[in-house]
């Protein structure tokens, strides 16, 4: 019997994150074998403010609140992956010293008997949290500004300057002995191309076009293919669980990789949807063109997400499904076959979350 509650997930470095309605968890493998888990509760935003659960504006909220977990999720992945290099560089240095020999007995040296100290203070629980909380911030800043740049800002400046070197656009006047600085300001600072439709779809094009080469660039990357790895564990996971079969890894091995829900089908929606709502923005100057773009974003997600939700379910449209296929198709590079070890890794992260919905309880 298949089971209706929704779950999802990340990959992060040697582990995954899995969430469900009201909890989420994070596993990840040490170098020894052992996982390492942490879990909380999560606070339902709908509770407390019933217009979070309206279509459209959840998914701006889920949106937000999958940043902030993600992000979360690193974080811990990566302090588990720091702690665990320390503990074998410990270990290796303990080696060392067993079986370097001993001084011989009556030296006169002193500097043989002594030994720097180091004193580590040990650090307050609450500077730690804030520390760790402005970090989470600054990743998330960092994020949304380094986004908005590779798949706003320079898509659209790249189709303004091949518009204008084309001949499909008006040139921008420059005046005689201009300097390079003022050209490029000409080319960059104003946007009238002879058809919006053809520009604002080349734009959707570039973006698409960004958002791919990256993701195939990334995928050579070896710790990135073990981070696909993971993401491919999520995936088996989450559709073993769907499908009601016990979390086991021999169950999920025979599961497909590629899930409609997942967030690299999610951001292929994006594009498609932001083609056809960018497609009614016409101002001359670029900033204003940025400006819209970015405060259309949420409209954009909440769509997008309205979109992915509904394809997931069997009932769903042909027009639905076809604008989750790019995303499936980006899978099969996005997700890789995992081992069983990964798969055990996933499925721990998923039980670890179960005990905290008051569902399964």
């Amino acid at each position: 019997m298949e089971r209706d509650l929704i779950v999802g997930g990340q990959a992060v470095m040697e582990g995954v994150m899995m969430r469900t309605p009201s909890a989420y968890a994070i596993a990840c493998r040490k170098s020894d074998g052992e996982i390492v888990t942490t879990a909380e509760s999560l606070p339902k935003w709908s509770d407390t403010h019933k217009w979070l659960s309206w279509p459209v504006l959840r998914g701006g909220a889920t949106l937000i609140q999958s940043l902030a977990l993600g992000v979360k999720a690193l974080n811990f992945s990566a302090r588990v992956y720091e702690e665990d290099l320390k503990a074998k560089e410990e270990l290796a240095k303990e080696t060392v010293i067993e079986t370097e020999p001993l001084l011989v007995e009556g030296t006169t040296d002193d500097n043989f008997t002594k030994a720097p100290v180091k004193v580590v203070m040990p650090e307050k629980k609450e500077e730690k949290k804030m520390t760790q909380s402005v970090g989470a911030v600054g990743s998330i800043v960092f994020a949304l500004s380094f986004n908005i740049f590779i798949f706003l800002v320079a898509p659209l400046l790249l189709t303004n300057i091949a518009f204008i070197y084309l001949g499909w656009a008006e040139s921008p006047f420059i005046a005689a002995g201009a300097s390079w600085l003022q050209t490029a300001k000409a080319y960059i600072w104003e946007a009238k191309p002879y058809s919006w439709v053809a520009f604002n779809l080349i734009d959707g094009l570039v973006r698409m076009f960004f958002f791919v080469t990256m993701i195939f660039t990334m995928s050579y990357l070896k710790d990135i293919r073990r981070v696909f790895e993971y993401h491919g564990a999520e995936h088996k996971t989450v559709f073993t669980w769907e499908k009601g079969l016990d979390l086991t890894p021999e169950n999920a091995t025979h599961q497909r990789r590629q899930h409609p829900r997942c967030g690299t089908s999610f951001l292929m929606v994006v594009m498609l949807v932001a083609i056809v709502l960018f497609s009614v923005i016409k101002f001359d100057a670029m900033w204003m063109n940025v400006a819209i773009r970015v405060a259309l974003m949420p409209l954009v997600a909440g769509l997008s997400y309205e979109v992915i939700r509904y394809a997931a379910k069997k009932e769903s449209g042909a027009i639905f499904k076809f604008m989750t296929k790019p995303g499936l198709w980006l899978q099969n590079i996005t997700t890789q076959e995992p081992d069983e070890q990964q798969l055990e890794v996933a499925i721990k992260a998923l039980d670890e979350s179960l005990k905290l919905e008051p569902q399964t309880a």
